[in-house]
């Protein structure tokens, strides 16, 4: 109970306009220390809303849920390709926390709950690659999430076969679903994105109908190794921050390649 605040405030000493040169009463000594330390309680009190406001804010930034959106094309026709390992990954990470993705909103399979105690959102857009920016910025606008609390996950031609890497910004390096993304964004590249290796294509086969190809039995094998990894990465990131993940990630990679 805040003595100061209710105590002074409950006071009502009727002044009726009159005007003393002098004190109308003595106080003793301890009557005295007792008022002036009223007086700094209330004086303290009245420059607080400031502070109170910044960790208010603070306590609301903390409790808006994080956006994992994982990038691919919807229909069976594309299940399980290249393309669509985005998907996959958002599909792991849902299994493995118990998250129900059943709803449909903002042109999207969505799921809402909870990684150690961290509100999440998943979500899959239905737009199909070219348009997810519609449906990631519809999402973080209604939910006024700050970007740097959305991960947007997807495949990548530059990476070898299976391998991760987490970074905290960055341009869409020629991916039309990133580039949607961004533009929705109003152009703001400042938030993290896991990027899922897919390899190059073999010769000189056309790189879009190397992402449109499913997995060989040992790739999927392998695959399924990386998005467990991603899963964990994903719990470091939410749980311990950005800098740890990141670290996860990348040892990781030095291990394999040292293997």
């Amino acid at each position: 109970m805040n003595i100061c605040g209710c105590w002074v405030s409950s006071m009502k000493i009727p002044f009726h306009g009159w005007r003393y040169s002098r004190p109308f009463f003595s106080l003793s000594s301890s009557s005295r220390h007792r008022i002036m330390s009223i007086q700094n309680c209330s004086s303290n009190s009245s420059s607080s809303p400031a502070s109170i406001s910044t960790e208010s804010k603070e306590k609301k930034m903390e409790n808006l849920p994080w956006l994992i959106v994982g990038l691919g094309n919807p229909g069976k026709k594309y299940a399980a390709t290249r393309h669509n390992v985005g998907f996959e990954m958002v599909d792991a990470i849902a299994e493995a926390e118990g998250i129900s993705m059943s709803s449909v909103s903002f042109k999207a399979l969505f799921g809402k709950g909870l990684i150690g105690d961290v509100p999440v959102i998943l979500a899959k857009p239905q737009t199909f690659m070219n348009l997810s920016g519609e449906s990631v910025g519809a999402i973080v606008s209604y939910y006024k999430i700050p970007l740097k609390q959305v991960l947007v996950i997807f495949d990548d031609l530059d990476l070898p076969f299976a391998k991760l890497r987490l970074l905290p910004k960055g341009g869409h390096g020629g991916h039309n679903g990133m580039k949607s993304v961004i533009n929705h964004f109003k152009g703001n590249t400042g938030f993290p994105r896991l990027r899922i290796g897919i390899g190059r294509p073999p010769g000189k086969m056309d790189p879009v109908g190397f992402v449109l190809r499913t997995f060989t039995k040992q790739e999927r094998e392998e695959l399924n190794f990386t998005l467990q990894d991603g899963i964990e990465a994903l719990r470091i990131l939410l749980l311990e921050g950005f800098d740890r993940s990141a670290t996860f990630v990348n040892s990781s990679k030095k291990i394999e390649q040292t293997g």
